[in-house]
């Protein structure tokens, strides 16, 4: 029998703690496993420490005390330069801001993203062009950032996020720019997305967004807790209201 992969993302009593004066506790303990082709989201206020968490899941930062794995490979023995290569490999990100190069068309900023995980130049545009198809952007393929809408450069920075195949793609408030319109749309696209096999983790305070995930966990005072939420049908139904 085919043994089980691992977890894309297995936190065990994960704690970071800052060397402030007092010391400052921002994640205490923090167990959380994300499995391949989850839909998850973690929701809490600002200062919850949901960014604390979301920049040690993307490999931006270190945790202080316990473990963490990304896909059986131990986060904490890696060295800086391993943890860049993984984050760039392996981890796609969604930002609240699009990050887009404004005089860039968009198949440029696509490309971009290949520069910094050694992906090979042969093929870069067209694997840039086939992600744009993919988020519904074939009909843009020339056009600046400056004439697209918000939604519309969201998609462009989710199609940056998943040209190089992750095994995650992890966003943080990726609708916090948009309208609930355009909100709506996106969403409806990690719903794509994660259907195609794509593991989605959304970092979010909006409850309404945390809803539209399989699995929502909420984080308070550094600590997580398991939450009921509602269907995807009645999240999106919020959104459109």
């Amino acid at each position: 029998m085919t043994p089980a992969p691992p977890p894309v993302i297995d936190l065990r009593r994960l704690g970071r703690e800052f060397p402030t004066i007092p010391p400052v506790t921002a994640l205490a303990a923090v167990d959380l496993r994300v499995e391949r082709g989850e839909y998850s989201s973690i929701v809490g206020p600002s200062g919850s420490g949901k960014s604390t968490l979301l920049n040690i899941i993307g490999c931006l930062d270190r945790h202080t005390s316990g473990e963490y794995w990304f896909e059986g490979l131990d986060v904490s023995s890696l060295s800086d330069r391993q943890r860049a290569g993984l984050r760039g490999q392996r981890i796609g990100f969604v930002f609240q801001s699009f990050h887009l190069m404004p005089h860039r068309d968009i198949v440029e900023n696509v490309m971009q993203a290949e520069l910094y995980n050694r992906s090979p130049a042969a093929g870069r545009r067209e694997r840039a062009e086939t992600a744009l198809r993919r988020v519904g952007l074939g009909h843009r393929l020339g056009f600046l950032p400056g004439r697209l809408s918000g939604g519309e450069r969201q998609r462009v920075a989710i199609a940056r996020a998943i040209v190089h195949s992750p095994s995650l793609l992890l966003c943080d408030e990726p609708t916090g720019n948009l309208d609930s319109r355009n909100s709506a749309s996106v969403m409806e696209l990690f719903d794509e997305l994660n259907r195609d096999g794509l593991t989605v983790l959304v970092i979010t305070h909006d409850d309404q967004v945390s809803a539209h995930a399989r699995r929502s966990v909420r984080i308070i005072d550094g600590t997580l807790t398991e939450v009921a939420h509602s269907t995807r049908k009645e999240a999106s139904d919020a959104f459109a209201s």
